[in-house]
């Protein structure tokens, strides 16, 4: 399965970290190549993005159900293609380095199925672990832009 994780650390507290990433409102526009989301409920949300792959850019749809909300460090979650198919998981980790610093850790895992899956795995191999790097530092940035604010 193409992974990737990548961490940061951050000038927050833990808890303005958890404020953020507890809505998903607030990172799904950050995800590379961000075309929409809609949220159905409070685990369940679609999201639109365009992928560049290299040889090919791809709009995909993705169904994101968040397995767990465990304040103030960690949200899971489950990815289901509903226009591709593909399927992984990710989780956003947040570790409390002192009373002003936070680790956060972003990790993506997708995989490709069907007949085109093998190509397209190998390919997400370095796409995915890119993905997850620009995701969290994006969220990282944007939680220290708000709360320069």
């Amino acid at each position: 399965m193409p992974a990737g994780v990548y961490e940061t650390e951050i000038n927050v507290p833990i808890e303005e970290v958890w404020d953020f990433v507890s809505s998903i409102n607030n990172w799904a526009p950050l995800v590379p190549g961000y075309i929409t989301h809609d949220i159905i409920s409070d685990d369940e949300s679609t999201w639109e993005f365009k992928g560049d792959l290299g040889f090919m850019k791809k709009t995909v749809k993705l169904k994101v159900d968040i397995t767990e909300w465990r304040a103030p460090n960690l949200v899971t979650f489950d990815l289901s293609g509903t226009s591709d198919n593909f399927k992984g998981d990710g989780y956003f980790e947040a570790e409390k380095i002192d009373d002003t610093t936070t680790k956060m850790t972003g990790s993506l895992n997708i995989t490709a199925g069907g007949a085109m899956g093998p190509m397209i795995n190998s390919i997400l191999k370095s796409f995915v672990p890119k993905t997850a790097e620009q995701l969290t530092i994006a969220v990282a940035e944007e939680i220290a832009r708000v709360k320069a604010k």
